[in-house]
């Protein structure tokens, strides 16, 4: 009795080790996945933390081989169904960074941790002005204001062409030495300031003086 039970129970264990486990078989979350779902969620918005990333690489979580699958398993939080929920998007950005071997052995270093840190703080200073470059809509240039066409200038009378002077002809004309002017009248009177005129005076004094003591 007891053989005969024994393999009974042989058998079927068999019989449910070949039958493919049915939808029902399967495991179920007792919340239907809320709990997994929020825990996965917050770990993933950590890895937005440099100093976090850091923490993981010098305890030797980044080389692990079962933590280096989950965290590839994660990228589903990058599909549009899930990424909604994301509150921290710059962990999705090292979600994938930390898919590459040499950022991993990189973010050990306090250096690299200090200067990821660095261009994270410098993206969120400068995201608002950056980002309203884009949405914003630019101003269109003010049209330049078309300069006003010149005047068209008087229009003025034809100018008649001047006829050609002619030549004039070559004429051989003698030249005389000019002859000396006439005297005039009062060229013949005695000039100004002779002697002539002063002897006259003087002869006609002594004259009168004579007669005076010959009387």
């Amino acid at each position: 009795m007891e053989e005969g039970s024994v393999a009974s129970i042989e058998e079927e264990v068999d019989d449910v080790a070949s039958t493919p486990s049915s939808p029902e078989n399967t495991y179920k979350d007792p919340d239907d996945g809320r709990q997994r779902f929020l825990l996965e969620l917050e770990f993933v918005q950590c890895l937005a933390n440099p100093t976090y990333i850091h923490y993981l690489a010098q305890n030797r979580y980044l080389e692990d081989e079962g933590f280096i699958g989950y965290l590839k398993y994660l990228q589903y939080w990058q599909q549009p169904e899930y990424i909604k929920y994301i509150m921290y998007p710059h962990c999705l950005f090292f979600l994938e960074l930390l898919q590459n071997a040499n950022f991993r052995n990189a973010m050990a270093h306090p250096g690299n941790k200090e200067l990821a840190h660095r261009q994270q703080f410098y993206f969120w200073k400068n995201y608002r002005s950056n980002r309203l470059k884009h949405i914003l809509p630019r101003q269109l240039p003010e049209p330049i204001a078309a300069l006003p066409a010149p005047a068209p200038a008087p229009s003025q009378p034809p100018v008649q062409p001047v006829p050609p002077v002619p030549p004039v002809p070559a004429t051989s004309i003698a030249v005389t030495a000019p002859s000396a002017p006439a005297l005039s009248p009062m060229q013949y009177a005695i000039p100004h300031g002779s002697a002539l005129g002063k002897n006259d005076m003087r002869s006609s004094g002594v004259d009168r003086r004579k007669r005076k003591k010959e009387g």
